[in-house]
């Protein structure tokens, strides 16, 4: 039931993307196709369901908020496109095909995800029927989760530990800022969108912590035990790298178990909401079973 919703607001998103990111002739065709080749090259659309799905447990019609959470896809794409640069983390394939700047070079790349971080906040900025004082509130909360106590910052501490080893506290640090940042803002915009009380933002903040932290470290094991058919990239790029992972710095075991115990959490954080939160409920639980 739950892969029904996930398809159908796939669909609208895409369909909400293609509007707002067009393919364009002339002088700016090739940055327009370069924005295009990252943000429809595939992905589950998570962020843009988990705004939507929050919207949804406030006891708001999410689907009202598609702007919104197109928005928090641009950013996430322009992560990636960014991440995967030779001075990032040099891939050469992400969702299975070659990376932007493979395609269209480093220069061409890097405005590339400039190009769709700025027209998130765009995007963002002009989502209809919604007061301008929680836009203005929402857009302050994404741009703190893409930032330097966001996104940023966490790939600023991911660039400065490769090669060594950092403590079990800056690895979380750094994984719940340059993973879990979005997902938070996400979850806590949909929130704010649709109505939803200053209890509802601390039990989605909550949920937001644990699902962010099942995420990551599911991701560190499927890096080890994944495939690269399923994963649209080379497996063992963690190591390779030489970055801490839960894996490295737990062992697989370790780290499965502590991924199970942040899906409890995570579920737990939505009693309150009861029904309506079952998509949200849903995702935390998929976690553990997914492999891509």
């Amino acid at each position: 039931m739950w892969r029904n919703y996930l398809k159908e607001h796939q669909i609208q998103v895409e369909a909400c993307l293609q509007t707002l990111v067009p393919a364009q002739a002339g002088p700016l065709s090739r940055i327009m196709e370069s924005m295009r080749y990252s943000l429809f090259a595939g992905g589950k659309r998570l962020r843009p369901i988990l705004l939507l799905a929050a919207a949804d447990a406030v006891g708001a019609v999410g689907s009202r908020f598609l702007q919104s959470a197109c928005a928090l896809e641009m950013i996430h794409t322009y992560s990636l496109i960014h991440d995967d640069l030779p001075a990032m983390d040099d891939d050469d394939y992400r969702r299975g095909r070659l990376t932007n700047h493979k395609v269209f070079g480093d220069g061409m790349a890097i405005l590339a995800g400039d190009g769709l971080l700025t027209l998130a906040f765009e995007t963002l900025l002009s989502q209809t029927e919604v007061a301008p004082e929680i836009l203005a509130r929402v857009a302050r909360e994404v741009a703190q989760a893409a930032g330097p106590a966001g996104m940023v910052g966490g790939q600023a501490i991911d660039l400065e530990s490769e090669g060594q080893l950092p403590s079990p506290d800056v690895m979380k640090l750094m994984h719940r800022l340059k993973t879990g940042a979005l997902f938070r803002a996400s979850l806590r915009a949909g929130a704010m969108l649709g109505g939803g009380s200053e209890e509802d933002l601390r039990s989605l903040t909550d949920y937001a912590e644990h699902f962010g932290l099942a995420f990551q470290i599911t991701d560190d094991i499927l890096d080890v035990t994944g495939t690269e058919e399923a994963l649209g990239k080379p497996i063992g790029s963690d190591e390779k790298n030489q970055k801490a992972t839960y894996v490295s710095v737990y062992s697989l075991t370790e780290a499965r178990r502590m991924a199970q115990a942040a899906v409890s959490d995570a579920v737990a954080a939505l009693e309150r909401f009861g029904d309506r939160a079952w998509v949200l409920r849903s995702l935390a639980e998929y976690l553990l079973t997914r492999d891509s």
